[in-house]
């Protein structure tokens, strides 16, 4: 096995390093995963087209007994579960190819599938004792058990520590009793297994609360409320959960008591890649249908793709689908490779799956014109389903926070080092000699990409270039606020769309290159072609935030929302 890599390529890059060696040659499939992956994918092919009914799924708002039971004989159920528990033992990148072909072909199916694996049963799989894993896994793995992810409260969405269900240990030691409830939980009606998050600690104000994760069995008295109606994925079954003295042995705690947190966030860095390639998965059924559209549809004696502003839509959104797709199995080859952080990355994946899916959808329809609006064609359907992407396992606005944040934590640990050096300049020589190179090449120069292809000598410049300007701003941005940039979600949201934005470009950028080294120029043409026209597009979009860096509105833009709280409502009538 080989070693862990305790490094992050992104968390580097907000101190200006490329490290290069994290991205460069980017990472393929082995041939032995290849082939077992296109033996799934072969099969999935056949039997959805046999079996599957996405227009009947989302009209009955539910999937067929009988569909549940064909994935499970294909082994769906158990794709990234070890053989060792009956699974099929994929690696992140195998899983993350086999959910964007399930996501192709059918929304609803692909959510339950990920709600199962991704995040359902993934706590036992990164935190389970021995004992637990050969409890559940084999029955999660063959589906006779199906598993679901108990975080979500009324009152606890992305705010995981304002989570009220209980867990108290009982006098003799032997067990917790949970009490409390759960909201939108995907598969919530026919779960057997839950991963429940719940206080281990006492409700006071101001008193950062402990949380556990439990693995909790339906049949120990969990209940279930009536399936939620949806705006779309409505084949899923998205249900609350109750839990009225629920007794869970101490031994189905996952990890740590009072560190179910980490456990949490662990989890969601996982799964936060299955939601990206299956946004990729429903983009590319988007995109053949777009295609298929503009070649038949006519107007003016001649075939509205014909028309240079098709085109440019058409450009666009092969171009963002280029990036998503070179983004996310680059993250899901750095884990494969074991890098151990890669919670930046798969933030960003997720971010960007979820928009990306949403420009196409929504420029497909346009597309389609007066047939995307009408419930006999998919168009408007899959728009629907598109539409909780941008809000599942962390809303986008709440990662664009994480995504600076994390990334903003060590060159602010940094600065505090070098606060302390500069008070004790002999002690801290070192830590300053280092910190004066960094700044440096930042200041005076900029971090060198050497391992890209000569022909992206443009798009390596941009990078290059946008890379310490996000160095200094971060620098710079630390220097002002201090610790109040948690509170200052403008200057968050730069820094998050701009490391979104170079990440998109440097796995582009490996991933061409690659193909040129493999193919040659012609060969590599349509990569090279999507890489300049997506390098083009983030140049322009970080070009704009850079100039923000000095000068923007943010604070009129908090006034005008502040005085329309007071107001309550738009605040003019033209009559």
């Amino acid at each position: 096995m080989p070693p862990v890599i305790e490094q992050s390529f992104m968390k580097a890059l907000f101190h200006g390093v490329i490290s290069e060696d994290m991205i460069f040659p980017f990472p393929e499939m082995p041939a032995e995963d290849r082939e077992n992956v296109s033996m799934i994918l072969d099969s999935v092919r056949k039997f959805c087209a046999a079996s599957v009914d996405s227009a009947k799924i989302d009209r009955e708002h539910e999937i067929p007994a009988e569909v549940l039971e064909g994935l499970k004989g294909l082994g769906l159920f158990g794709l990234q579960i070890p053989t060792d528990f009956d699974g099929i033992g994929l690696s992140s990148t195998a899983y993350a190819r086999v959910m964007q072909e399930v996501a192709s072909v059918d929304t609803s199916i692909a959510v339950t599938l990920g709600a199962h694996q991704s995040i359902g049963l993934k706590a036992i799989l990164l935190f389970g004792t021995p004992e637990q894993k050969r409890k559940y896994l084999p029955k999660l793995a063959t589906g006779e058990h199906v598993a679901a992810f108990a975080l979500t409260e009324p009152a606890a969405g992305s705010d995981a520590a304002a989570i009220k269900t209980r867990a108290e240990l009982s006098p003799d030691g032997t067990h917790y009793v949970i009490n409390g409830s759960k909201i939108w939980i995907t598969n919530g009606g026919f779960a057997d297994v839950f991963t429940v998050f719940a206080r281990t600690s006492s409700v006071e104000e101001g008193q950062k609360p402990k949380i556990t994760a439990f693995i909790v069995e339906r049949e120990w008295g969990v209940k279930s409320g009536p399936s939620e109606h949806k705006l779309g994925i409505r084949g899923t079954s998205t249900t609350e959960l109750f839990f009225d003295d629920v007794k869970v042995p101490v031994e189905n705690v996952i990890g740590e008591v009072g560190k179910g947190f980490k456990v949490a966030m662990e989890v969601l860095n996982n799964g936060r890649l299955g939601l990206a390639s299956g946004s990729l998965g429903l983009a590319r059924t988007l995109m053949k249908l777009a295609i298929e559209r503009v070649q038949e549809r006519r107007a003016f004696g001649r075939s509205i793709g014909e028309f240079g502003l098709i085109k440019d839509k058409i450009a666009r959104m092969l171009a963002q689908m280029f990036a998503l797709e070179s983004m996310t199995y680059l993250t899901t080859g750095m884990i494969d490779q074991k890098v151990a952080d890669y919670s930046v990355e798969s933030a960003i994946c997720k971010v960007m799956g979820s928009e990306v899916v949403w420009e196409v959808v929504n420029e497909t329809l346009q597309i389609a014109a007066g047939i995307g609006y009408m419930s006999d064609y998919p168009y408007e359907r899959m728009l629907r389903d598109a539409r909780i992407n941008l809000i599942f396992e962390g809303t986008n606005e709440i990662l664009r926070a994480f995504i600076a944040l994390t990334g903003l934590q060590g060159p602010g640990k940094a600065l505090v080092e070098v606060s302390k050096a500069l008070r004790e300049p002999i002690k801290g020589f070192g830590l300053l000699s280092d910190f004066a190179v960094r700044r440096a090449k930042t200041v005076l120069g900029r971090e060198r990409m050497s391992r890209a292809h000569p022909l992206l000598s443009h798009e390596v410049v941009i990078f290059e270039d946008m890379t310490g300007e996000l160095a200094n701003y971060v620098d710079s941005t630390l220097r002002k606020h201090g610790r109040r940039i948690a509170e200052m979600q403008f200057a968050q949201r730069r820094v998050a769309e701009m490391a979104m934005d170079l990440y998109a470009l440097a796995a582009c950028i490996s991933r061409t290159t690659r193909a040129i080294e493999r193919r040659g120029e012609e060969g590599a043409k349509r990569e090279i072609d999507l890489t300049r026209v997506f390098g083009g597009l983030a140049h322009r979009r970080m070009a704009t935030i850079v100039s923000e860096f000095a000068r923007n509105d943010d604070e009129l833009r908090k006034s005008v929302a502040s005085r329309a709280y007071t107001d309550g409502a738009y605040p003019f009538d033209i009559l």
